[in-house]
């Protein structure tokens, strides 16, 4: 019996992916663990490899495709024995739907594998009523019998104030009826009468124009496709910045010492190969810093407060295809010289979009430093879930008062984003304080 082979979910936050390029061919023989295709999540490219064995068949969904939903029937495998050529590509209403009404995929469905299980689960948890639970309210059906498309926030607020969702204009995607539609509603709203066949007499109505982004097309330009990465990017900031609380909280460094030791351990790691960079020793120190300040260690989670036991690091890395955080671990207990040799890889991978999806998913606080730029000082969005993310400017020569007297010193700006919902000013200030004494007298860090 044949195989169908689906769109995996490759991270608990994938919905739908591209199809960016197929690694075998119809009537290829493939075995577990061969690679099959290369696929755009919404965090990365990832390789996705055969569960069984057989033929490929036929490829359903061609390379290049963009917005194949996890679930989608992509290709079809032959058993042995089976004759490839008399296996037909499933018609769209064979093919399983990957989402339910509501665009997100199905959490309750116990067919799922694990993975899709967890997106699905994601998705709900993340749907519009940001984490309350939803109605169990059935949807609305019209007065013609036709069923009302309404987001499930949309639905409990209709029935909270007694509005007939059969006379409210949706304004979501296919028409569905989405939060803002509601809340503009009066209660009690009647559904709108059917509108009266137009007369011949009638102007016909203007056609409405796509909405867009305004642009100056007089002006020489091109147009670039966004990748998935780069709609998440976009997603995510956008979300962060309209709905954290962000409070900014700058110190200046002085790197003297850190440099010093700095080239010292250089010295005595050149016979490993290892090669410490500025960074290294900042990954450690805001470990260090975040791990003796657990009330900036933390998340907010609506009406709890998440706090971590660990430190783990994101650490900004540019790609590209976009930005990407890959993670160090228990920032706080690793070496030096281990946090350099795992930033290395990391970096390197993140680059050829080789990282797996717990190396970047995750992390306590963020860590992005632009000093390589020769940028002096900037602010950094927070990276959600997380409470806080520190912005390193470049290290440079500055007036600086040294014991009482006015001297000269390599001075570098950092500036903690912290989320004011979660952290107090005065408690991202202690961090930051603790984060300037480590940077300034490094030996207290990897002592």
């Amino acid at each position: 019996m044949s195989i169908e082979i689906k769109m995996p979910a490759l991270s608990p936050t994938m919905e739908e992916g591209t199809l960016a390029k197929w690694l075998v061919k119809e009537g290829d023989t493939v075995s577990s663990g061969d690679l099959m295709a290369e696929i755009e999540t919404d965090k990365a490219t990832m390789e996705f490899e055969a569960v069984d064995e057989g033929t490929i068949a036929k490829i359903v969904v061609p390379e290049g495709t963009d917005n194949v939903k996890v679930g989608a029937v992509i290709a079809i495998l032959a058993e042995e024995g089976e004759d490839a050529d008399d296996i037909e590509a499933p018609s769209k209403s064979e093919t399983p739907k990957p989402e339910n009404d509501e665009g997100k995929p199905d959490a309750s469905d116990p067919n799922k594998t694990g993975g899709e299980a967890k997106s699905a689960k994601r998705g709900v948890e993340q749907a519009e009523d940001h984490g309350k639970p939803a109605t169990s309210a059935g949807p609305a059906p019209t007065q013609d019998g036709e069923r009302i498309k309404a987001s499930p926030l949309a639905r409990r607020i209709a029935a909270d104030k007694g509005i007939d969702l059969a006379g409210v204009t949706g304004s979501g995607p296919r028409g569905r009826i989405v939060k803002a539609d509601v809340e503009g509603a009066k209660p009690g709203a009647k559904p709108a009468e059917k509108a009266a066949p137009a007369t011949a007499e009638a102007p016909a109505a203007a056609p409405v124009e796509p909405k867009s982004v305004w642009f100056d097309d007089s002006i020489p330009h091109e147009e670039e496709k966004l990748s998935n990465i780069r709609k998440t990017i976009a997603r995510r900031l956008t979300e962060a910045k309209q709905t954290i609380p962000h409070i900014y909280l700058t110190v200046d460094i002085r790197l003297d010492a850190l440099l010093k030791l700095r080239g010292e351990l250089n010295k005595s790691l050149e016979a490993r190969g290892v090669k410490l960079s500025v960074n290294d020793l900042l990954i450690k120190a805001l470990g260090v810093a975040l791990e003796a300040s657990p009330k900036c260690n933390v998340t907010f989670a609506g009406d709890k407060l998440i706090k971590y036991h660990r430190a783990d690091v994101s650490v900004a890395v540019s790609t590209p295809s976009g930005l990407i955080t890959p993670i160090i671990k228990d920032a706080a207990n690793k070496s030096v010289s281990s946090i350099s040799t795992e930033m290395k890889d990391l970096a390197g991978r993140a680059k050829e979009n080789k990282l797996k999806p717990e190396e970047y998913q995750g992390g306590t606080a963020s860590l992005s430093n632009m000093g390589m730029f020769g940028i002096k000082q900037f602010d950094a969005v927070i990276n959600p879930p997380q409470g806080m993310i520190l912005a390193v400017g470049a290290g440079e020569k500055r007036p600086y008062i040294v014991d009482d007297a006015l001297s000269t010193a390599t001075v570098m700006s950092a500036t903690g984003s912290f989320d004011h919902r979660a952290i107090d000013g005065a408690d991202g200030a202690a961090m930051l304080k603790l984060f300037k004494e480590l940077v300034e007298a490094p030996l207290g860090m990897i002592a």
